[in-house]
């Protein structure tokens, strides 16, 4: 199976369009589009029944002393955990695109909507459902996709994975607000196929010009 897009190439940096966060000159981050991304896929294996797509970032600060605070930085040496941005599930076996926009195209403060999607899907809780727990204006459920908006005095720049599978069950037994954990166990055993697409951001000034694979910033 294939996983392409219009949007960014493997490996290469995502455009702002597709971010939680874009960098502000005055206040380092200002809010920005929050465009879900486009993707196609092809050579679907047979007896596919449904997809799931599923976007992380694998290196979110495991300690949140440094994150966006004056005069210090994210040591690049630090370790890193996973962080979930969207976790779509049911898509129909029939689908071969995922349209820009067409599961996110703004920033809902506390939270899309969920778990029933468009086109007939579910999505999960992403994590900023945790991240803005303890914000008085953010805090809420955020289901579907949020873009990247990573720290902005990091000293890596980050990778954000998506990852498309092709599943032989038309539905995944997970009920109510589920996690992108949830849904990796749930898919555990019906796994036909699978393909990644990675793209990278950075929110760091210093990093922006030279983002992985990017020879402009974004």
């Amino acid at each position: 199976m294939k996983l392409a897009s219009l949007s960014f190439s493997d490996n290469e940096s995502i455009p702002e369009r597709y971010a939680f966060g874009k960098i502000d000159a005055q206040s380092h981050v200002a809010l920005a589009d929050n465009y879900n991304p486009q993707f196609s896929w092809d050579d679907v294996p047979q007896g596919t029944q449904s997809f799931a797509l599923i976007c992380h970032d694998p290196d979110v600060p495991t300690k949140p002393d440094d994150v966006n605070q004056e005069g210090r930085t994210v040591p690049a040496t630090l370790p890193r955990a996973d962080f979930f941005h969207w976790v779509l599930i049911d898509l129909s076996p029939e689908m071969r695109e995922i349209d820009e926009g067409a599961f996110s195209s703004g920033i809902s403060p506390r939270g899309k909507g969920g778990p029933l999607a468009p086109l007939d899907a579910r999505q999960g809780l992403n994590d900023y459902t945790g991240w803005f727990a303890a914000d008085h204006d953010m805090s809420g459920e955020y289901f579907g996709y949020d873009g990247p908006c990573p720290p902005w005095n990091d000293e890596i720049v980050h990778r954000y994975v998506f990852t498309l599978y092709a599943l032989d069950v038309p539905s995944l037994k997970l009920q109510g607000s589920f996690t992108g954990a949830d849904a990796l166990k749930a898919i555990q055993g019906h796994v036909l196929a699978q393909a990644h697409l990675t793209g990278t951001y950075t929110l760091n000034p210093e990093l922006a010009p030279r983002q992985i694979g990017a020879t402009t910033a974004s």
